[in-house]
């Protein structure tokens, strides 16, 4: 599958097992994953929780858990944790 899309123009595919993804890619994780993908210039942590409109410490969990699934990274800027997508684009593995 990774060679089929990258021979469509897709460099950087990140392909989650249908089973991870039902766990870990709930809603408001897809949300932040989202942001991060369509918006390269997210500051912070708490800047993101705030433009999500959600608690910090809720925003920081899930971003932890994305990281442990290599759909995120931190920079370190000073103080701040910058979170960063690691992949441009994400594919479920078909159920199938």
């Amino acid at each position: 599958m990774a060679r089929a899309l990258a021979k469509e123009g897709f460099e950087d595919v990140y392909i989650l097992d249908a089973e991870s993804a039902t766990e870990v890619l709930t809603p408001k994780r897809r949300e932040l994953l989202s942001r991060l993908i369509e918006d390269d210039d997210v500051r912070s942590v708490r800047s993101l929780a705030e433009d999500v409109d959600r608690d910090k410490g809720a925003v920081s969990h899930d971003l932890e858990l994305l990281a442990g699934h290599d759909l995120v990274t931190f920079e370190r800027n000073g103080k701040r944790k910058v979170p960063k997508a690691k992949h441009q684009t994400v594919v479920v593995e078909p159920l199938l």
